[in-house]
């Protein structure tokens, strides 16, 4: 798997950035550069930068340029180097070593020098991501950045903290009869969509109990409407696993189904554990949720008094009456969670918050996961057999290079949301015509996305990238550089032969038929002539890819011509 990092180059003088730019050039280095601190504490506050390189007398003007540029930071792990010169002391080295950079490289350049340090610094950087990720899931953020900065975690009370259980009905009666690996996949399968849902909702996964699985809202993030965000993840655990239910049942096959409780009270949070740390909360509240998930009804949601105060104006409930607390003692008034309302939900169906709804709890306005799920199911069904170049996978692999490019480049959320829906819609339209296609996928955009909760403007803006994939259009926007670079990113990769192969049979199939010295002729022009990458991302790691397969391209016509 191809890695990528932003690299940021920080000197006054152009010929040094520019030397020291094709230096670093290749091996998914995305090398930028910046003439004074000024200009580098902006780029570093927009885009993630995984390695400064830093000119050790801007460094001596202002010491505390290295804490500063740490600070400001959206990427906190990255490492600082000094470029030194023909007069730096060893004492300028150990002011800037002091500051807080890693290591320096001396001028005049040494290429192999500097290839060497970077990727030593470059290994640091991927592992401290892997670890950054391993630990995210472990503690939420919040924790993380506690442990970052002071080195422990103090216990806290919250006094509104949300409690989302869920078990499988009689899972001791399924593990039983069923074998292991079957049951552990299984499990693996249902936790890893209450990940996702998890994650969709901005909800905490505590940890998994045998097949319980619990969640917190409002405890370790301050998103707004803690409670509706847990009962709409609710809502889409339950309704995924009657969906699963159903189908299990149509094929004869046997089905799990599952329980859910929800309440609202005072916790502690804190971390435990001297070696194997491990967080969690406790209070009556995590005992109260608990009992609200074993006593509800097979495939039902129960929530307590407390939550459905919240919620009541817009979800639709049915009481229960108050239900014992076995052991605790006592009891509390629960009601069944049914559905959204139909005025605050996407088709009146109860089933997906409408886009105000959404708003409301801090989340972006359009369902994406919802969307993208559609699309591709759609694509699966209807684009011809025939489509060998503009398939499934090419709209996939368009998906993740505007992924990684946004990455790279530093967009928003709601910019990523955009990007990926306009790549997931752009070759759409071969659905209904090889010719002109980009029409068609701009109409279906247009018809199909206000039913996922895409405003106008961002129906515009994700329309305006598929119009700038037409031949002999410049995109103008970052958004629609970002989709034209996506969609030709295998121009610059080792795998270019593989997929222009698929492109000349699918050609062929449409009447398209090319000798090889015609079709060497068709890709050298496209290449050569026709084709530009607009964004600098795309320009740093395809641009030296893409002139060695014109140089291949060129050396087969060559021997081809040469031997007729």
């Amino acid at each position: 798997m191809e890695k990528f990092i932003n690299i940021l180059i920080v000197h006054p003088e152009e010929i040094i950035r520019i030397g020291l730019k094709e230096i670093l050039s290749g091996g998914g280095n995305n090398v930028l550069m910046a003439s004074n601190s000024e200009e580098a504490l902006t780029t570093i506050q927009k885009k993630e930068i995984g390695i400064v390189i830093l000119d050790i007398e801007i460094v001596n003007h202002g010491n505390a340029i290295i804490k500063e540029l740490k600070l400001k930071s959206k990427l906190k792990n990255n490492y600082t180097i000094l470029i030194s010169n023909r007069i730096t002391t060893d004492s300028k080295i150990y002011k800037g070593m002091q500051g807080g950079a890693v290591d320096y490289i001396p001028f005049p350049f040494n290429p192999n020098l500097i290839k060497s340090k970077i990727e030593v610094f470059k290994t640091l950087y991927y592992k401290d991501q892997r670890i950054g990720e391993l630990l995210s899931n472990i503690f939420p953020e919040t924790v993380l950045n506690e442990l970052s900065s002071g080195g422990k975690f103090s216990p806290k009370r919250i006094e509104k903290g949300v409690v989302l259980f869920t078990d499988f009905v009689d899972f001791s009666q399924k593990a039983k009869s069923t074998k292991p690996l079957l049951l552990i996949q299984q499990l693996e399968k249902y936790f890893s969509k209450f990940d996702q849902i998890m994650l969709k909702y901005n909800l905490e996964k505590i940890k998994t109990i045998g097949d319980a699985y619990m969640a917190l809202s409002g405890v370790t993030e301050d998103n707004p409407e803690p409670v509706i965000r847990a009962c709409l993840a609710a809502i889409e655990i339950r309704d995924f696993m009657k969906s699963e239910r159903d189908v299990a049942i149509a094929l004869k096959q046997d089905f799990w189904e599952i329980r859910i409780g929800l309440h609202m009270g005072p916790l502690v949070a804190g971390i435990i554990g001297a070696t194997k740390y491990s967080f969690d909360v406790w209070g009556d509240t995590v005992n109260v949720a608990a009992r609200a998930e074993s006593g509800t009804k097979n495939g039902t949601i129960s929530v307590t008094r407390s939550i459905y105060n919240e919620i009541k104006d817009l979800f639709t409930t049915s009481p229960r009456g108050n239900i014992d607390l076995k052991k605790r003692g006592g009891s509390v008034e629960m009601f069944y969670l049914d559905s959204i309302n139909p005025e605050n939900s996407m088709y009146n169906e109860g089933c997906i918050p409408d886009s105000e709804l959404r708003l409301k709890c801090g989340l972006v306005s359009m369902d994406f996961n919802l969307m993208r799920s559609w699309i591709l199911n759609h694509l699966k069904s209807l684009l011809p057999e025939n489509m060998l170049y503009h398939d499934i996978p090419h709209t996939l692999n368009v998906e993740n290079s505007a992924i990684r490019y946004g990455k790279l480049e530093g967009i928003t959320d709601e910019e990523m949301c955009l990007i990926r829906t306009a790549a997931l819609y752009h070759d759409a339209g071969f659905i209904l015509s090889y010719e002109e296609n980009e029409d068609f996928a701009i109409s279906m955009a247009q018809s199909t996305l206000p039913k996922f909760g895409y405003s106008e403007n961002q129906i515009k803006l994700v329309c305006d990238c598929i119009h700038a994939t037409k031949p002999n259009i410049i995109p103008q926007t970052l958004l629609e550089q970002l989709m034209v670079d996506a969609d030709y990113d295998y121009l610059g990769r080792p795998d270019y032969h593989v997929i222009v192969k698929k492109l000349r049979l699918e050609l062929s199939d449409y009447g398209v038929n090319m000798t090889e010295i015609e079709w060497l002729n068709y890709q050298l022009n496209f290449l050569e002539n026709i084709h530009q990458y607009f964004t600098v991302s795309a320009k740093n790691i395809r641009d030296y890819g893409k002139s060695v397969r014109i140089n291949d391209l060129k050396q087969k016509l060559e021997n081809l011509k040469s031997n007729e």
